[in-house]
């Protein structure tokens, strides 16, 4: 579960990638045979698909990496003999010596595409 602090309180571990001892906590050993906790550290969770179609070969603690959907970017540019160069947003056009199309860099660009989120530690109870 989402936790809004930096260490687990009493009885619960961080989903941090430790391993834990299954004779100690059972039923963890249960839901993580290997007896080592997910690692959720920077990590989205995602909903199991279970039977709905949006990710069907998905099975619960598998690892999905990142993709970004396809798309296309048409560029192009206007010249006359002078070798100016204007850029408009009215999509692709073409034309004798003219190709128009818009180029623009994100303002909020980065190393990774993410949506907006807040920072919880995950936990899982110590049993």
């Amino acid at each position: 579960m989402p936790w809004p602090q930096a260490t687990a309180p009493s009885g619960w571990l961080k989903c941090n990638g430790q391993a834990f001892d299954k004779n100690i906590y059972p039923l963890l050993g249960q839901a993580y045979s290997s007896g080592i906790l997910p690692d959720l550290r920077g990590e989205f969770i995602r909903g199991c698909d279970d039977g709905r179609g949006v990710d069907p070969s998905r099975e619960p603690l598998s690892l999905q990496g990142f993709t970004v959907q396809g798309h296309t970017h048409p560029s192009g540019s206007y010249s006359r003999g002078s070798g100016t160069l204007l850029y408009t947003s009215v999509g692709m056009q073409t034309g004798g010596d003219r190709v128009f199309s818009e180029t623009r860099e994100n303002e909020n660009a980065g190393t990774e595409t993410r949506p907006r989120n807040i920072a919880f530690n995950y936990i899982v109870r110590a049993a």
